[in-house]
């Protein structure tokens, strides 16, 4: 497998992305998901991505907290006394997604969008930070590929089972057939539709409101 960067700076990598979201959480006192936000629209993120030396090893995690601020925000932070005495949570998620960058060769925002949100990683840490990387790598592997894995739609399948096509469904129901086409292609999340809409596509398939969810 051709791994993101050289393997001489993944360490500090590690070190580093885990040291900024600990300093920023527990020392800035930031959401963890708003500075991650953050640090992958700074353009920081890109260039942790590639192996450059300045930002793997170069800086600490104090300064690309600093610097995620003033590029993603133009606002700096305050001093900040950061004396990290343990481990924590938020260590071990910058410290496990930087390893999984690397191996993967995935950027940080495909990470973030396709399964491992930042939150998901932090969920995983009672179970697998005494693990070896390993089993953090296959998890992820699992949670990205079940995201990327087309999901049958419902809807689509009992429309046709009874026999309509969209813009008669449309028609029926009073959905428009955007809607519908958004529904049954993935782009809308039925489960999160209204309520009248639902209702409405059932009782237009003679169906179960459950079933096209």
């Amino acid at each position: 497998m051709t791994h993101a960067y050289n393997p001489l700076y993944l360490e500090d990598a590690m070190n580093n992305l885990g040291s900024m979201l600990d300093c920023a959480v527990n020392a800035a006192h930031c959401d963890l998901r708003v500075f991650y936000e953050m640090f992958l629209s700074s353009g920081i993120a890109s260039m942790m991505e590639m192996g450059n030396p300045r930002y793997v090893s170069g800086l600490s995690g104090v300064e690309l907290l600093q610097l995620v601020h003033k590029k993603a925000s133009d606002r700096t932070v305050p001093e900040l006394t950061y004396l990290p005495l343990e481990r924590t949570p938020e260590f071990w998620v910058g410290w496990a997604l930087a390893y999984y960058q690397w191996h993967s060769g995935f950027s940080y925002l495909f990470i973030q969008r396709n399964g491992l949100d930042i939150n998901i990683v932090q969920s995983l840490y009672p179970t697998l930070h005494e693990a070896d990387l390993t089993k953090f790598v296959t998890t992820a592997d699992a949670i990205i590929q079940q995201h990327l894995t087309p999901r049958k739609s419902m809807l689509k399948i009992i429309r046709k089972q009874a026999g309509l096509t969209q813009n008669q469904l449309a028609e029926i129901s009073g959905v428009k057939l955007r809607m519908i086409q958004a529904y049954e292609q993935g782009d809308q999340d039925i489960r999160k539709a209204e309520a009248q809409t639902v209702l409405a596509l059932s009782y237009a398939l003679a169906c179960a409101p459950e079933a096209i969810c």
